[in-house]
């Protein structure tokens, strides 16, 4: 009996998923743009935070802790990113996002009251507890709302977001960070008071025009593996927040993170395999297209912090540029990102194919990485914007595919988990580019020191001109140029080294399959199985 109701049960929602698949495009829109709020807020406080984290730590009397601020909401953002993916397709995603909404705004508030930076870091973590369900459930509820072949088109929008919110977050955190105060409240605090009204206008319109199905059937939540992921995407975070700064990547701190992160990883998949209804569902990783996006995903967040991070700090070291103006600088790479995204949607709309984009995205990207590594002392403002449109254009081709080519092919009941499986992929992959990429810098760095100023080897390195033209004050004028030329040489080998990820990254998107996009969300419905009768087969 109970089995029957079940099944009456099933049957039901999945007709209801489907129930507003006949929107017309201006209330599409509506929904669109409070989920795209939604997104901008969680990928802005990804970076917002670090141009102001001097002048917080100066203010909160807490210069020993000033990374935990960062890390904390990484740690706990891409933690509960999977989890979120897995509850929303157990209980529905419209309450759950709503929730993580409310979390986020919460820490938000909290964050801005702080009067202390033990304070501040725990309520960071509280708020990436939130970000974590903004991030992955937005591109799910998207494949609620959009049929598939009609998604690329909005996902577009998506795209675009997350490229200039890695660039403006620096920026308006060096604005705030730079105002004593505004409106009688210190300039920082702004930070996180500016997510509060937005989030609101987000939480409003979700609530009155966002309607899914709800789920009334009963599950059994993976808690243990819930445990697991998180010690072990833990354990790897600590490795890219630390490696190559606070702890070489030969410490017995780093070996002992790197060790013991992989082996409880170990522990996930098996628990997995066996879960009845596991937070990261296994089998989708039978499905080649499953597979490859979620490498294409961690790839393509190596490859960005290889460029957004560090193309900015060459404006600033060797250039002398302000925060703020190092990011105004590179809005040519926001414009190429936005650009790509927008343009690349709707032809993926348009023509229902999408594998010809990330190959392209690819090949500008390794071209972008090639041209950047022929900087110069000399390199005109003119050139450096070409070279990053360049970019910019590579990176919002391959932005959105993954994501979309795992929602077309992935069972519907499991969107959500696939979905956010890519998310924390990306998400991983930006934390390990950072880390990797820094220590890349700086090696090459200290080398370069050696061999332009051999006289003054194991007196000035990395460490000691770390804060590029303000660390120089001290430093004899006649030797000030060969340290910048350091600087240029260091990063151009950091381009050069990131060109063989890039074409890591191009070999997987030419592996990367591709199934006809669903014209409508019934077939989608109807056609759940579809990949597991071929490519999953």
């Amino acid at each position: 009996m109970n089995n029957d109701k079940n099944a009456a049960v099933a049957v039901a929602n999945k007709g209801a998923i489907f129930e507003g698949r006949d929107r017309s495009h201006a209330e599409i829109m509506v929904i669109i743009s409070a989920l795209m709020l939604a997104m901008l807020l969680a990928a802005l406080d990804q970076t917002i935070v670090a141009t102001a984290l001097p002048r917080i730590a100066s203010d909160l009397h807490g210069l020993n802790k000033l990374s935990w601020v960062a890390t904390a909401y990484l740690l706990t953002s891409a933690i509960s990113t999977p989890l979120y993916g897995k509850i929303g397709d157990l209980y529905g995603r419209k309450k759950i996002f709503q929730i993580s909404i409310i979390i986020f705004l919460a820490g938000s508030a909290l964050s801005g009251l702080s009067q202390n930076m033990d304070q501040l870091v725990f309520f960071r973590a509280l708020q990436g507890l939130g970000a974590g369900g903004l991030i992955s459930l937005v591109l799910a509820i998207i494949g609620d709302v959009v049929p598939p072949r009609q998604r690329g088109k909005y996902q577009g929008y998506f795209g675009a977001v997350f490229g200039v919110a890695s660039i403006a977050g620096p920026l308006l955190g060096g604005f705030l960070a730079n105002e004593n105060t505004l409106l009688g409240v210190s300039g920082w605090r702004w930070i996180f008071y500016i997510n509060v009204p937005l989030g609101i206008l987000a939480l409003i319109a979700i609530a009155t025009r966002l309607h899914l199905p709800k789920f009334v059937t009963e599950h059994q939540i993976d808690y243990r593996g819930a445990s697991l992921l998180s010690l072990s995407a833990g354990a790897l975070i600590f490795v890219s927040v630390w490696a190559g700064i606070t702890y070489s990547w030969g410490s017995w701190q780093i070996l002992s993170l790197l060790i013991g992160g992989v082996l409880i990883g170990a522990l996930f998949v098996l628990n997995e395999r066996r879960a009845k209804e596991p937070i990261m569902p296994i089998n989708l990783f039978k499905s080649s297209i499953f597979s490859v996006s979620v490498i294409l995903s961690l790839l393509t967040g190596i490859v960005m912090f290889a460029t957004i991070l560090y193309i900015p700090e060459y404006q600033q070291i060797v250039r002398g540029y302000s925060p703020i103006k190092s990011g105004l600088m590179l809005f040519p790479m926001v414009f190429g990102i936005f650009v790509a995204s927008i343009s690349s949607g709707r032809l993926i709309t348009r023509w229902g194919h999408y594998r010809p984009f990330p190959i392209i995205g690819g090949i500008l990207i390794i071209l972008g990485l090639w041209l950047f590594s022929g900087l110069t002392l000399s390199t005109t403002q003119l050139t450096l914007g070409i070279w990053m449109v360049v970019l910019g254009l590579g990176i919002g081709l391959f932005m959105q595919v993954p994501v979309l080519a795992v929602q077309n092919s992935v069972p519907f009941k499991q969107m959500g988990a696939g979905t956010s499986v890519v998310s924390f992929a990306r998400s991983i992959g930006s934390s390990f580019g950072g880390a990797i990429f820094g220590t890349i810098l700086l090696t090459r760095l200290n080398s370069h020191l050696s061999t332009l100023l051999p006289q003054f080897k194991g007196k000035i390195n990395a460490s000691s001109i770390a804060g590029g033209t303000s660390g120089l004050v001290h430093v004899p004028l006649q030797i000030q140029d060969k340290i910048f030329e350091a600087f240029v040489l260091a990063f151009h080998d950091l381009f050069i080294y990131a060109i063989p990820v890039a074409a890591i990254t191009l070999i997987f998107a030419f592996l990367l399959k591709e199934i006809p996009l669903r014209e409508s969300g019934k077939a989608y419905a109807e056609g759940e199985a579809f990949e597991l009768k071929g490519d999953l087969a």
